[in-house]
């Protein structure tokens, strides 16, 4: 008998709110103002920032996955209550509220730590999510009075977080193999020493739903274009409705719909590619909707501008976050062994494009024309090929 196809509870649903709030206080650091003009250090401060509540996300959503049923209501509100403070923390977290986001950001990571534990399973496919590889420099930056050094501190752990779990991830049941070797070793050298070790259990290896994975992986997505499309209706809201308005607001639009049907499509990859490991999967949905996250706030801004020449931060934060997005779905594809005249004809034009498009000058409504022309390739691109490799065999 197979067992029912599962869906994200409800509980799941609802910690996601707050990923609701806190994309569209994240969308707000790439919004250029007379006080405090976009440069590099604002995108900076963005992906880090961003990096702590997508990983705090995935810490509790992946611990769900494989607890089910016996998922930690309280734990999981705790969370959701973590998030909420990094979350208001963001508009100030350059200044005073900086300390009370690290404050909460190491709460979160203890929290899924402890969490993790209750289930007795060891997942090593993403090493972050149960364990806090990078939590040191964020304990350290809680004292830190100087920005930059908080900055560095927070850039530091982040760092070691990434690294430590691409290097060591992989199929839990062989590193649990493996560590379980290692310790029945230990164990027998401590016993020829006439020493004994109070009972312990070994964990076992956790299984992760792929399809239960896949689908909250697309919800993420969806909370980030649901952040893009407020930000162009607002905009569009307070200004006054203008020829070059509407063709920005419906290009915008179809450029998000382009977003969405990517990843109703292919999944969270937004790539045709078969079942990939967590620890490629994983940070390329964190560069995927980082992506799509810039492409929110400069959707934002262009639509509240469409007639003349854009500020230059604001169209690469539109460009650069398109890039993104599909370079990062083109290395998925790679990864997953694409063949490369397909791969260069899907995933090539897509991040010259926007890259040319960035240099050219441009109105607002005629860059946001370019891009919906470069999504539209990636999404009907498989179709062509479809045909003419139908009409070559004929």
């Amino acid at each position: 008998m197979e067992s029912a196809e599962r869906h994200a509870s409800w509980l799941e649903l609802f910690f996601d709110l707050i990923i609701v709030v806190a994309v569209a206080q994240l969308a707000h650091i790439l919004h250029p103002t007379p006080e405090h003009p976009l440069d590099v250090q604002r995108v900076l401060l963005f992906l880090g920032l961003y990096y702590a509540i997508w990983s705090v996300w995935t810490s509790f959503t992946l611990y769900a996955n494989v607890a089910g049923p016996k998922t930690r209501q309280r734990a999981m509100l705790a969370a959701m209550f973590g998030i909420a403070v990094m979350a208001a923390s963001v508009p100030e977290a350059t200044g005073e509220h900086g300390t009370a986001f690290a404050i909460a950001y190491v709460y979160c990571r203890l929290l899924a730590t402890s969490t993790w534990g209750s289930t007795n399973t060891f997942f090593g496919g993403w090493p972050a999510a149960q364990n806090g590889a990078g939590l040191i420099p964020w304990v350290i930056s809680i004292w830190a009075h100087e920005p930059v050094n908080r900055y560095w501190l927070w850039g530091v752990g982040i760092a070691l977080d990434l690294v430590f779990s691409f290097l060591r991830g992989g199929d839990s049941e062989q590193q649990l193999s493996r560590i379980t070797k290692r310790f029945e070793e230990h164990r027998k050298r401590e016993e020829a020493r006439g020493l004994r070790r109070r009972p312990f259990t070994l964990p076992q290896p956790a299984r992760v739903d792929g399809d239960h994975l896949a689908e909250r992986l697309g919800l993420f997505v969806i909370i980030v274009l649901g952040e893009a499309v407020m930000q162009v209706v607002l905009a569009t809201s307070e200004i006054e409705w203008t020829r070059p308005l509407a063709v920005s607001a419906m290009a915008g639009f179809g450029l998000l719909v382009c977003f969405w049907w990517l990843t109703l499509r292919y999944g969270a990859s937004a790539a045709p590619v078969q079942e990939m490991k967590a620890k490629v999967t994983l940070p390329s949905h964190f560069a995927m909707t980082a992506g799509i996250a810039a492409v929110a706030a400069g959707l934002g801004a262009l639509v509240a501008h469409p007639e003349g020449h854009l500020e230059e931060a604001v169209k690469w934060t539109l460009c650069g976050g398109t890039i993104v997005y599909f370079l990062t779905s083109g290395i998925v594809a790679a990864a997953s062994k694409a063949r490369i005249g397909w791969l260069l004809g899907w995933t090539l034009p897509a991040v010259l494009g926007p890259a040319v498009l960035g240099l050219l000058p441009l109105p607002g409504w005629g860059l946001v024309l370019g891009l919906l022309a470069v999504a539209g390739w990636q999404v009907w691109f498989p179709q062509i090929t479809a045909r003419l490799r139908a009409r070559a065999a004929t």
